[in-house]
């Protein structure tokens, strides 16, 4: 019998110690360092996955198939991914719990089973019978998916070498293990040395991968950071799994951009595209509202516009409350101190609270404006006009700076109905085609707020 040993893993970067020690010394974090128990020798498959000996190649030399992407049916998942799944690659789909991962990969599964693709959907958290009954509230399915309840990357390997799918769905990598190790599933070994089996047999036999993976409390897929460095494409799902709306967003993806997002919407039958995010994310705008101003950020090379909300009023105590919801709250105490300094808005004893309607996320510096804008609507009590959008990125001298792709962001106003647009003054000269709205250009912030007092 194989001598163990003990050794100490890092839960944020995977890093290992011979012993326990309080901080990190490669990521400097503290108190990550748990035990776990290892077998004194491990033999690893070479990455070949057929045990021949490795031999050099030739870059020249090297054939590349016609079909290098196959699409997944999903437009905004391919968006994501750009153009569709690269065979061989390997893809993590991260999400807190509930947020509807497996519906989508099941999903995919789907598309991918309708266009006679193999497909192998391995879950170690569910039963058949349950997976079959999440399945019949999608739709039908064809012939061409396969199910396994294993958890043994032994048997999962060995039933991949057999079927060789084109497809396999881990769900989830935490539930996984490999008996060389001694440590329990979903540890940091465990998850490194599972990942690892799994990308040999991905390169080695030319298989599409998707792993699922848990997430922490602080929203990261739960094990080593090391995990994200071996993947090709990392995405996560965020949203609140209350609310309908789901944003597929990509942090990795080697062939790809990292700047796209996809929108979904859960209902009753799975996940549905929202092919038009501006128009879903300004639904129920109120009208004739201070406080309330619609600006456009960009997501890669698509625009979305989306409604800022504001509400300024007096502080009953010596410490004024400042909250931003789905932006930067640094970025919103600056804007307040840019409007104190640079216009005279006496805000330093007010409580403000700054909200991204929808519970989206954006941090571009092009919703600036939209946030000044709408906290100067709220603390003069003026509500901006229902057909005026806004977007640029506002400095410390209270100037309005240019940003990239105002055009783009111009036609999406446009095509939902916008008459007004106000814009940086040095982004305005570069525009063309923008008849039927109208385009204001500012060059500070004193006079963006001089068409709405």
């Amino acid at each position: 019998m194989a001598k163990t040993k003990v050794v100490y893993y890092c839960q944020s970067c995977g890093a290992e110690s011979a012993k326990w020690m309080g901080q990190c010394p490669a990521c400097k974090e503290w108190n990550t360092f748990v035990e776990e128990a290892m077998p004194a020798c491990h033999k690893t498959k070479p990455a070949s996955g057929s045990g021949q000996q490795v031999k050099t190649a030739k870059l020249k030399d090297i054939e590349t198939a016609e079909e290098t992407r196959f699409p997944t049916r999903i437009k905004e998942l391919d968006r994501v991914l750009g153009g569709g799944v690269v065979p061989g690659s390997m893809i993590l789909v991260g999400g807190d719990p509930g947020i509807g991962k497996s519906t989508l990969l099941l999903q995919v599964c789907r598309n991918l089973a309708g266009d006679n693709r193999r497909v192998l959907y391995v879950s170690g958290e569910e039963s058949l019978q349950q997976i079959k009954i999440r399945a019949e509230r999608i739709g039908e399915f064809g012939d061409s998916l396969s199910l396994l309840c294993e958890t043994n990357l032994d048997f999962i390997d060995s039933i991949v070498r057999k079927e060789l799918p084109q497809v396999v769905v881990i769900d989830s990598i935490q539930t996984m293990y490999n008996e060389n190790i001694a440590s329990a599933p979903g540890s940091v070994s465990q998850v490194r040395e599972s990942t690892g089996s799994l990308m040999r047999m991905a390169k080695g036999l030319g298989i599409a991968f998707f792993v699922i993976g848990h997430v922490t409390k602080e929203g990261v897929v739960a094990g080593p950071r090391v995990l994200e460095h071996m993947v090709d494409t990392v995405l996560y799902f965020e949203g609140d799994r209350h609310a309908a709306y789901r944003i597929l967003r990509g942090v990795k993806n080697r062939f790809g951009s990292t700047n796209e997002i996809g929108v979904f919407e859960m209902r009753a039958n799975g996940l549905e595209e929202v092919e038009n995010p501006s128009e879903f994310m300004l639904g129920g705008k109120p009208k004739g509202a201070s406080g309330s101003v619609v600006a456009c950020s960009m997501e890669g090379s698509r625009p979305i516009l989306l409604e800022v909300q504001a509400l300024v009023c007096r502080s009953n105590f010596g410490m004024p409350r400042r909250t931003a919801a789905g932006t930067d709250f640094n970025r919103v105490n600056l804007l307040m101190a840019v409007l104190e300094k640079r216009v005279g808005l006496q805000m330093g004893s007010c409580d403000a609270y700054v909200n991204i309607a929808g519970g989206i996320k954006m941090n571009e510096p092009a919703i600036d404006l939209g946030i000044v804008l709408a906290l100067v609507s709220s603390y003069k009590n003026k509500p901006v006009s229902e057909e005026l959008i806004c977007f640029g990125e506002v400095g410390l001298s209270g100037e309005v700076r240019a940003v990239n792709m105002a055009e783009q962001r111009v036609q999406e106003a446009k095509k939902l109905g916008f008459t007004a647009c106000v814009l940086p003054e040095s982004s305005k000269a570069a525009l063309h085609g923008t008849d039927g709205i109208r385009l204001i250009g500012v060059k500070s912030v004193r006079d963006a707020i001089d068409l709405i007092v």
